[in-house]
């Protein structure tokens, strides 16, 4: 039975308490982890967000009636005590922080009581996701957890003060906006007011936080909710977070500068690391040469290494028709595997075809310094040293090569650096490499589309000196385009600004946009480009994402409270769900939906 908290105040929270308490009385509320009866001698572990304290019921110490009631307390049960603060009588707890003190009861109230959990709350869990998403609000309360959402409500805070200290304006903008295609898919709210119609969630504040420079606003801050339906994978949710700015009067500099600063604070004041300023900066066209992405992992080396020019007149037809057909052949040195066996390597061959590759190739260097190859057969002796020379590679060294058009080759062989930097144990989560990724193309060319999409944005302004081929050489034009890359994970993007209306409207051009087409989506910006716009860029983080890495996670769901899951559903609500009739009658819709089974 439940008992009322009335004329009760709670005093401290569980993990607050230490040995400066001593003596004193205190009143806690919690949860009970766990109770250990060892006959007239009871323990209570007592757990909330700032962690655990152990209660001590002890005959000659404690009232009967009161130890009676602590040992039928049962795990998840709520309650409220108050008692005195004791060094331990018995051993010292290392593993928390209140591991040398206990709470001897004086009086013991049970708040609400609790069926057994479907899964026991505890860190690390080992249960699968699917069920503790379904219990969620269980699934939160292991410590764990708790602290990567108090680290996230950390960040936020500072973010604001940090931002708030640089002169930037925190502005709300429209979560009901106007769909524009271009980009991810928009979800949909349909307006019961204006039938047929729809709004479009926001995939992010771009718009409008551009429309706040021309309105004057200088230096904007929003910590802003955003919306994509796109297929998800571990670090993509359907609903997320972005730490959104945009500054005027700037360029790509001044923007990079207050980020750099940013960081180092973020870094410092929740994690207690130096960030080292500034910041490596990195091309595209370099981060894909030598790590084959654009957003690299640099905590290790294992580069790529143009051997093209070593091969060329190779007669291994493999290599021959690649470079024939415009491609390069390139290779990774993975040190000191040489003795993999075959049957890995066929794996890191089936591995390298799902990234488009036809093959691999790879040169084994034996400890003796004997060469097993898959292609030795193909080479002179004096070639294939060359090649190995061009590698760098010595003994215990593998040597793998992928050749084909310089797409598939960097896609291959950047995804295979990194799964052979997970199975050698080289990514280290303590240590954090910020690099930011600069000079992104502008455009690029979609096969499916039949036309050039924009890499970042159709705002992004191009590189003055390279808008002379916009017309002549579209693909071969930079933007002031800038990523902030952690880990190899792009955990943040930004650009410079088109602000001049005569290029925002070429740039439409190019898109494959009629005039008519870019002002019935964006007509608002360009009419606003007529009244005066001041130079302006932005940049925005995926807040999520960077929680992610700062906590050690594998999975943004470990820094979300009620997360989705792949298919974008919530397994605790049971969202998206069917709208009854009426709704539907109200918003002038009819649902024409296959193989899907109606609610009764």
């Amino acid at each position: 039975m439940a008992e009322s908290m009335q004329g009760l105040k709670r005093t401290h929270r569980c993990g607050e308490l230490s040995a400066a308490n001593v003596g004193e009385t205190v009143t806690i509320m919690g949860w009970v982890q766990k109770n250990r009866n060892k006959g007239g001698l009871v323990f209570v572990d007592v757990r909330d967000r700032s962690g655990i304290i152990q209660v001590v019921c002890e005959e000659g110490k404690t009232d009967a009636a009161l130890i009676e009631k602590a040992a039928g307390l049962r795990s998840e049960y709520v309650v409220a005590i108050v008692g005195e603060v004791a060094m331990r009588s018995g051993a010292v707890n290392d593993k928390i922080a209140t591991g040398e003190i206990e709470v001897i009861p004086s009086e013991l109230r049970i708040l609400s009581e609790a069926l057994t959990p479907p899964f026991p709350i505890e860190e690390n869990s080992k249960t699968k996701e699917e069920v503790r998403l379904k219990y969620r609000y269980l699934d939160l309360r292991r410590a764990d957890l708790q602290r990567n959402l108090m680290m996230k409500s950390q960040v936020m805070t500072l973010t604001r003060q940090f931002f708030s200290e640089e002169g930037f304006l925190e502005v709300e903008t429209p979560v009901l906006g106007k769909s524009t295609p271009e980009g991810a898919r928009d979800y949909l709210v349909p307006s019961r007011v204006h039938p047929g119609s729809f709004y479009g969630l926001p995939q992010s504040p771009q718009l409008y936080k551009q429309l706040l420079m021309c309105s004057g606003f200088d230096r904007y801050i929003q910590i802003a909710r955003c919306f994509r339906d796109e297929d998800l994978r571990a670090d993509r949710q359907p609903e997320f977070t972005q730490i959104d700015m945009e500054l005027s009067f700037v360029d790509v500099d001044e923007v990079i500068d207050v980020n750099e600063r940013y960081l180092a604070r973020v870094f410092k004041e929740v994690l207690g690391v130096d960030v080292p300023l500034p910041i490596q900066r990195m091309t595209w066209q370099e981060a894909m040469d030598r790590y084959g992405s654009d957003k690299p992992d640099t905590r290790f080396g294992m580069e790529l290494v143009n051997v093209t020019e070593t091969v060329k007149d190779s007669e291994f037809v493999v290599f021959k028709g690649a470079i024939e057909n415009g491609g390069t052949v390139r290779g990774i040195n993975a040190k000191g595997q040489g003795a993999m066996p075959r049957k890995k390597i066929d794996k890191l061959v089936a591995f390298a075809k799902d990234f488009g590759a036809k093959g691999l190739a790879y040169i084994a260097i034996q400890e003796d310094g004997t060469v097993k190859s898959s292609f030795s057969k193909f080479m002179t002796e004096e070639e294939m040293n060359n090649l190995i020379a061009a590698m760098n590679g010595e003994a215990g060294d593998l040597l793998l090569f992928a050749a084909d058009k310089n797409k598939v080759v960097w896609d291959v062989l950047g995804n295979l650096r990194l799964e052979l930097a997970k199975q050698m144990e080289l990514l280290d989560k303590n240590q954090y490499n910020f690099l930011w990724v600069t000079e992104f193309p502008l455009l690029e060319w979609s096969d499916e589309q039949n036309r050039y999409l924009a890499m970042h944005h159709p705002f992004t302004m191009p590189m003055e000196e390279d808008l002379q081929y916009i017309d002549s050489e579209p693909g071969r034009v930079r933007a002031k385009a800038y990523d902030i890359v952690l880990n190899g994970n792009e955990i943040g993007g930004g650009s410079v600004r088109i602000f001049q209306n005569d290029v925002q409207e070429k740039m439409f051009e190019v898109l494959g946009f009629t005039k008519e087409q870019a002002y019935e989506q964006f007509g608002f910006l360009l009419d606003a480009f007529k009244y005066g716009v001041p130079p302006h860029a932005g940049l925005a983080y995926g807040l999520d994402r960077m929680v992610m890495l700062m906590a050690k996670e594998d999975s943004i769901r470990d820094v979300m409270a009620f997360p989705k899951i792949k298919d974008a559903s919530c397994l605790m609500t049971q969202a998206p769900s069917m709208a009854d009739n009426k709704q539907l009658e109200e918003l002038g819709l009819k649902l024409d939906v296959k193989d899907v089974k109606t609610e009764e």
